[in-house]
Formats: structure tokens, C-alpha cells, sequence
């Protein structure tokens, strides 16, 4: 469903010297906003609706597959870490070492702007998306008109972990089979999503067939978990944000907890921070619209 929205369908661009598939919704000539997805998380992830909805507030709204990820480059050649190996070095303090770090995923989201002919962009960014716009603030602060960071964190030590559930969840392997692969979904989304979300537990399997259809990559899954360890924490550098930011966070979210978003609001000097108190780790579908109200009133 688009509810009408004008449509670009996928496409390939060169970037950062890898290829990310996108697509866009909303009026091309529309101020861009950006958005970046989390871990393990396709472009689907958001919703062709909630696309049209901020597409609607105004926006030409452009997703992508990050690297590893969906449609986009697969880096095969690195090799397939082990998730459980890695959070438990992560735990311990240790050393990880990552194919790619977060900055670089950074670098792949301005070679798109790049070759989408676009100087600035509204960068909202979800989970490990919300990181890697983080970066891009931080890194390539020309490049926005505004970020909006979702469940996100700044990666600081010391911040609450990831429930028990949550961390089973999401270390369980991804199976490549299609029927595996559908109940794994809906198992680890019942998880994430926290609270009672019947219409988003109704769509899952349809959801994840989808998902299934464009292609499983677990060993790109275990990349960008490396990627996200190896990365280390962005808090000094937060402080040095000047474009207007917005960290919207979940409540219950039980894998990036709340005192995670408040600590990136409070990290970058004049960050606003909006609470939403039923909201877990995921973007359910009846909060849709006071998500994107949030998004619409901060990126202008």
C-alpha cells in the first residue's frame, strides 16, 4: 500500500565504491529526507505506508538497503563472523575486529546523496541506522538539514544492555529456508516489538515473505553486528553536533533501553528528546502517525 503517494521504483546507485539499491516516495522535487535502516533490517523494514505518510508531510522520502544488507553489495570475501563470539568479546572489553566499522556505512549514505545529486537531506535513522546517521552528523555535517535519530544509542559503556530476551532474539541464527525464516520473524518481532501490536503481529508473516523473497544473507547480518561493536562510542563526539537533532525512543524498548536515547539528547547541545511511552523496539503500525509528526515538526 502507497495511499497514492508518487513512486520511484528501486533503482542501483553507485557509492562510496559499492552499489545501494533505493527507492523514493513523494514529490521529487520535495525537500529529501533520508532514511536509515537498522541492524539486519532491509528497506522494507520501513513500511511502503509509513513512507507515503511522510511522503505526504511533504518530503521526497528515499530508502535504501545498506551494505550487506537486502539488494545492495554483499562483502562475501570477509567472511561470516560469529555473532555470539563477538558479544561476548564486546562484554568482556576486548578487541573486535570488524571488516567494516559504522563510519564507513556512513560514508556509503553521503555517496548516495552524492549520486542522487542531493548537497542536503533530512537523515532520520533507526536503531543501527540512527548510528550510522549519528556518524554522518558528525563526519559529514554539511550534508544535513536535520537528523532524527529512532530507538538509537550513542554507544557509550556503561548504558543499559539489551534485556536477556532481547539479546536471545536476536543472536538466534537466521535460518535461510523460507519457512524457518518466517517463524524466526515472528518470533523475534513479538520480542522486540514489546507491547500488544495485534495489527503488526497480523502483517508479520506477510512481512517477512517479503523480506524472504529479496534475499537472507546471515553472514552480512554478522558483519554489521561487528560493525556496530567495533565502532565504539560516538558520546565525545555527539557534542559536536550543530545541525538540529530529535531522538525519538521507545519506553519499553527492550534491546537499546530509554536511558540510551536520553543520553544522545543529552549528548548533542540542543537535542530534543520525545518519548513514547507504549513503544518498544520497532515502529508499530498505529504509532505511525505521531512518529511522523514528530519527524514532519523537527525536519523543516
Amino acid at each position: 500500500m502507497r495511499m497514492n503517494a508518487p513512486y520511484t521504483a528501486p533503482a542501483v546507485a553507485k557509492a562510496n565504491g559499492i552499489e545501494l539499491v533505493y527507492d523514493a516516495f513523494g514529490d521529487p522535487k520535495a525537500p529529501p529526507l533520508l532514511l536509515v535502516m537498522g541492524l539486519a533490517c532491509q528497506m522494507l523494514a520501513w513500511d511502503d505506508a509509513f513512507c507515503a505518510l511522510l511522503a505526504a508531510r511533504g518530503y521526497r522520502v528515499i530508502r535504501f538497503d545498506n551494505r550487506d544488507i537486502g539488494l545492495s553489495t554483499k562483502f562475501d570475501h570477509a567472511g561470516a563472523p560469529d555473532g555470539r563470539a563477538l558479544i561476548a568479546r564486546a562484554t568482556l572489553g576486548l578487541p573486535i575486529s570488524a571488516p567494516y566499522l559504522l563510519d564507513d556505512m556512513a560514508a556509503d549514505t553521503v555517496g548516495l546523496l552524492d549520486a542522487l545529486d542531493i548537497e542536503q537531506a533530512h537523515i532520520v535513522g533507526a536503531s543501527m541506522g540512527g548510528a550510522i546517521a549519528q556518524l554522518v552528523a558528525i563526519l559529514h555535517p554539511a550534508r544535513l538539514r536535520s537528523l532524527t535519530t529512532i530507538m538509537s544509542s550513542s554507544g557509550a559503556p556503561g548504558l543499559p544492555r539489551p534485556t536477556m530476551e532481547a539479546t536471545a532474539a536476536l543472536l538466534t541464527p537466521t535460518p535461510t529456508e523460507r519457512e524457518a525464516y518466517i517463524r524466526r520473524y515472528l518470533r523475534v518481532w513479538k520480542v522486540l516489538r514489546a507491547g500488544n501490536f495485534p495489527l503488526d503481529d497480523a502483517l508479520d508473516a506477510e512481512r517477512a515473505a517479503r523480506l524472504h523473497a529479496r534475499g537472507v544473507n546471515p553472514p552480512g547480518i554478522a558483519r554489521q553486528l561487528a560493525a556496530i561493536l567495533a565502532s565504539g562510542s560516538r558520546k565525545a563526539q555527539l557534542a559536536s553536533v550543530r545541525v538540529p537533532t530529535l531522538v525519538i525512543h521507545g519506553a519499553l524498548d527492550p534491546l537499546i533501553p530509554l536511558p540510551c536515547g536520553v543520553d544522545i539528547a543529552r549528548s548533542v547541545p540542543g537535542a530534543r528528546l520525545s518519548v513514547i511511552d507504549e513503544m518498544g523496539h520497532a515502529l508499530p503500525v498505529t504509532l505511525w502517525p505521531r512518529i511522523a509528526d514528530d519527524i514532519a515538526a523537527h525536519a523543516v
